[in-house]
């Protein structure tokens, strides 16, 4: 057979895996793979970042919308460590990418040669995989590997760290593909007495409630949730990374879970009689005070990943396995029902918060513009079929409250890490991961700072990201902790920002700024209307709030419609 390079094996193997984007960096210790990645230019689409940082991200961006595993590569030292944020980001929200580093030749490892880190031990904690490729041997087995890792059962992020002498070194290839680990069990099955007895439960519950995750993106189980939902009559909430799951007009779709979800399915929560968790992980956002969540309720929580059950919330019946198949096998024996009076008994609250809050957040009279307002108009103008990118914020939280979804795979947004400067780079990926789609990245002027750098990408590459800026002149989210829980003491939250439309200028990148409610429709319809990238920077009211909101530790229950200074600080947080 032919001998060839380790970085040519490299390049042969990420195509047999079926990788066709790639983002990344170069540097000394990657070089090789980068000079072998010349000649693989037409069917390996590399994508150059600006940072790092955004390789990730970027990557995360097209895994997300894509369902394919992401891909990115970098050199050694500070290259590898600018990845850290990224890589946690992927771990807490189960995003499937891959993420090769050079690394020195192994003859010199632990010499502290020039960038030189110990990238296995760094990244341990914060990837599902990872491994030192040492002989070019070894390639063709542990990209197999990785991606097979990367993308079975609850997927997350490997690590290969590459030595520059497993580069250059030559052997004969053969690519390999993985299917089986003997000492890696990513799939269960739940027993078939454990899914009659989940239906027995459904059947004799009056007032049942599912609580829609990820998972069930992950998993493409949509069909196999309405479904059952549909078949049982069972109202549903979602997490911030399930809003795309089912569409937003669903009758039986009560809205988004959480600190600043929507006030009927977190108070409908502690009234339920049987609650039924899929795809999701009971984090704190959405129990509040573990001591009062659901208590009164039989609980049944589906997870692909066994140490999720349990974690969090002590659950009756827990069913490890993947949610479409076992979504599939529970309707099998579930009886057809109606649960009028139960369903009807979300409306009050919807009402009550549609008077307190959203009436006002989406049609002011008067004063300047809101965010709600402005997603809204955005979402509306794309038929509610684009892909929302969302920053870190109250960006964040405005936008997964108010925009509207028709399509699966629709929410790109960091919700385990919270990590400010991911919408820019996320969508990026976005627009190379989904082409044929509208991509919609809100961010505020604090987050959308953090990865400025990648206008450049964006330039080069004329992704036709429509970014939409909501300044407010602050870091918001703080800036609303800090009136709520800390007197108004706005300590180093108010920004002083540049002149984004110069910015935008020097990239090449349209760019439109609204102060004015009557020029935002005309604004937005331009954008959208434009081929490539577009920025519209929106001028909206400095201390907006997003409500309603659960107080940090408190009930899911007992949410705030109105910002209040209190002397009471979140759980957890104590006077100096």
């Amino acid at each position: 057979m032919e001998k060839i390079t380790g970085a040519e094996a490299l390049m042969r193997s990420l195509e047999h895996e079926g990788v066709d984007v790639l983002f990344g960096y170069p540097g000394g210790a990657i070089m090789p793979t980068y000079d072998a990645l010349y000649d693989h230019r037409e069917t390996l689409n590399h994508i150059l970042v600006r940072h790092e940082q955004a390789a990730v991200h970027a990557a995360q961006g097209y895994a997300r919308v894509s369902g394919r595993v992401g891909c990115c590569i970098v050199t050694s030292g500070p290259g590898a460590m600018n990845t850290i944020t990224g890589l946690a980001d992927a771990q807490m929200d189960s995003t499937p990418i891959v993420l090769i580093c050079g690394q020195v030749g192994a003859a010199m490892l632990g010499t502290d040669a020039f960038q030189e880190v110990d990238v296995v031990g760094v990244t341990q904690p914060v990837t599902k995989w990872n491994y030192q490729i040492r002989r070019a041997e070894d390639i063709p087995w542990a990209v197999a590997r990785a991606f097979y890792i990367a993308k079975s059962g609850r997927p997350g992020p490997v690590v290969l760290d590459f030595t520059k002498n497993a580069q250059t070194a030559l052997f004969e290839y053969m690519p390999q593909t993985v299917n089986f680990i003997r000492s890696y069990k990513p799939l269960h099955h739940p027993s078939e007495d454990s899914i009659k007895e989940a239906a027995r439960l459904i059947n004799d519950s009056v007032k049942p409630f599912m609580l829609v995750g990820q998972g069930v993106e992950l998993g493409s189980a949509y069909d196999e949730l309405l479904e059952l939902c549909e078949k049982a009559q069972i109202p549903f909430g979602q997490t911030l990374l399930g809003l795309s799951a089912a569409p937003t007009d669903h009758p039986l779709n009560m809205g988004m879970l959480g600190m600043h979800g929507n006030y009927a399915p977190n108070y409908m929560t502690n009234q339920c009689d049987l609650l039924i968790a899929v795809g999701m992980r009971f984090d704190d956002r959405i129990t509040g005070n573990l001591d009062t969540y659901a208590k009164q309720a039989k609980i049944i929580h589906i997870d692909i990943d066994p140490s999720e059950i349990n974690k969090n919330v002590q659950v009756d019946l827990p069913l490890v396995g993947d949610c479409k198949e076992v979504l599939a096998r529970i309707s099998q024996y579930v009886n057809p029902a109606k649960h009028q009076a139960w369903i009807e008994g979300f409306k009050p609250y919807a009402e009550k918060e549609y008077n307190k809050v959203i009436e006002g957040a989406l049609h002011p009279t008067e004063g300047p513009l809101l965010m709600g307002e402005v997603v809204r108009k955005v979402s509306e103008a794309a038929n509610n079929e684009a892909i929302l990118v969302t920053d870190v914020g109250q960006n964040q939280m405005f936008g997964c409250r108010y925009f509207k979804f028709k399509k699966s795979k629709s929410v790109v947004t960091s919700g385990g890490c919270g990590t400010m400067g991911f919408g820019i780079p996320a969508a990026i990926g976005a627009t190379f991961g989904a082409p044929e789609r509208t991509v919609c990245m809100f961010a505020g002027d604090g987050g959308f700072q953090m990865t400025i750098e990648e206008l450049g990408t964006i330039m080069e590459q004329q992704c036709p990201v429509k970014m939409i800026m909501l300044n407010n002149n602050y870091l918001g989210n703080v800036r609303q902790w800090q009136y709520m829980f800390f007197h108004k003491r706005y300590s180093f939250t108010p920004m002083m920002n540049p002149n984004y439309e110069k910015i935008a200028e020097g990239y090449g990148i349209p760019c439109r700024t609204v102060v004015e409610r009557e020029d935002l429709e005309d604004a937005i319809r331009e954008m959208l209307d434009t081929d490539g990238p577009y920025l519209l920077q929106v001028a909206v009211k400095e201390e907006d709030n997003v409500l309603p909101m659960t107080p940090p530790g408190g009930n899911v229950d007992e949410m705030l419609f109105e910002v209040e200074q209190t002397e009471e600080l979140p759980k957890g947080l104590k006077k100096n």
